[in-house]
Formats: structure tokens, C-alpha cells, sequence
């Protein structure tokens, strides 16, 4: 580290324990400071180094996970989840068809796809952080699971992300997302 050792010298000049500027005060005779040598990179670089690290310590300071516990304290879900399981239509239509409106639904019906849509409505909005959700459909061998992680805040918003992983015949394919909650409890995946 750089410290500095300031000292009035004679006519109100300052010296540091580097360099001894102006003349010396026969008065107070003192031989002068010789600079010790230092194994840092430098008053300039280190500093740089100083004002990165801070930047990047307030930009993480942005996002912190909830709770008092830390990473692993659970989720309180913000509500129950709805009895027999259904979720409304416009907290489903919000989602904006989630992951598995994206290349891993490519083979499900618009049934198959609710039913995930559910399934990752449920894993962001009611389960702990690494909890499954499972969802299978009625007619076929397709089936699948969403799981959370734990939640952060970004801002006002309350986001997590997540995975969903679609079973057809035993083969799995999985998608990774991030959604934030709004303010009437629907969840929009992050683009």
C-alpha cells in the first residue's frame, strides 16, 4: 500500500516520506527521505486497480438474493398455489410461451405446452431453489421438469433463473432462461 507521511516543511511546502520538496529548515535539520524501493505497480496503477475493484463492487451490490439467510435461505412463495393446479390464462399468456415455447417444445401440442408453461409458472412462483416441478402429458410419452434457482432482486423486480428440460421417448433437451416477476404476479422470461 501507499501511504503518505505529510509533513510541513519550510515555507509551507509539503513533503511526503518519497520526496522532499522545497529547502530544509536549518532549525529542523533532518536528513532527507531516500525513496524505499516497492514491489507495487505504481501510485497510478494502483489506484486503478482501487477504482475498478469499487466499481465492481457497487455494480454486484445492484443484485442481492432475498432473504436474511443468504444463498440458501428458502422461498417464501408470495401466495398459495391454485387449487387442482391451474394456472390462469393471463398469468400463462404473460409468460410469452417461457422456454418451452422455444426450440424445445418444437414437437409438443398447445396442450403439452400449457402444461410447461404451468410447470415453469409454478418453479418460479412457489418452489425453493432447486425443487422440480414435473408436468406429463395426457396422450403421449412427452413429459418434463422446471427448476428454479434461488431468487435475486434486480432493482424493484424479483427474478430467477431457471431451466426446463422436455422428455420425448426418454430423450431430454433442456433450455436455461431468466424471468422476472411483475407486479400482478405473472413472471416475463428475459430475452
Amino acid at each position: 500500500m501507499f501511504f503518505i507521511d505529510l509533513r510541513l516543511a519550510a515555507g509551507g511546502q509539503i513533503s511526503d516520506k518519497y520526496q522532499h520538496y522545497g529547502r530544509a529548515n536549518p532549525l529542523m535539520a533532518r536528513p532527507p527521505v531516500h525513496p524505499v524501493p516497492s514491489r507495487s505497480r505504481g501510485p497510478v496503477a494502483g489506484m486503478k486497480i482501487r477504482v475498478a475493484l469499487v466499481s465492481a463492487l457497487l455494480a454486484v451490490s445492484g443484485c442481492t438474493t432475498l432473504g436474511r439467510g443468504g444463498p440458501t435461505s428458502p422461498v417464501t412463495p408470495v401466495s398459495t398455489p391454485p387449487a387442482g393446479g391451474k394456472v390462469s390464462t393471463s398469468i400463462v399468456s404473460a409468460m410469452n410461451g417461457g422456454l418451452v415455447g422455444g426450440s424445445i417444445g418444437s414437437g409438443l401440442s398447445d396442450a403439452e405446452k400449457r402444461k410447461g408453461l404451468e410447470a415453469e409458472y409454478k418453479a418460479l412462483e412457489y418452489n425453493t431453489s432447486g425443487q422440480k416441478v414435473t408436468w406429463k402429458s395426457d396422450n403421449s410419452s412427452h413429459y418434463g421438469e422446471v427448476v428454479a434457482a434461488q431468487p435475486y432482486r434486480v432493482g424493484s423486480q424479483d427474478c430467477r433463473q431457471y431451466t426446463h428440460t422436455v422428455y420425448t421417448s426418454g430423450a431430454g433437451v433442456t433450455a436455461r432462461g431468466t424471468a422476472c416477476r411483475n407486479s400482478d404476479g405473472s413472471w416475463t422470461p428475459l430475452t
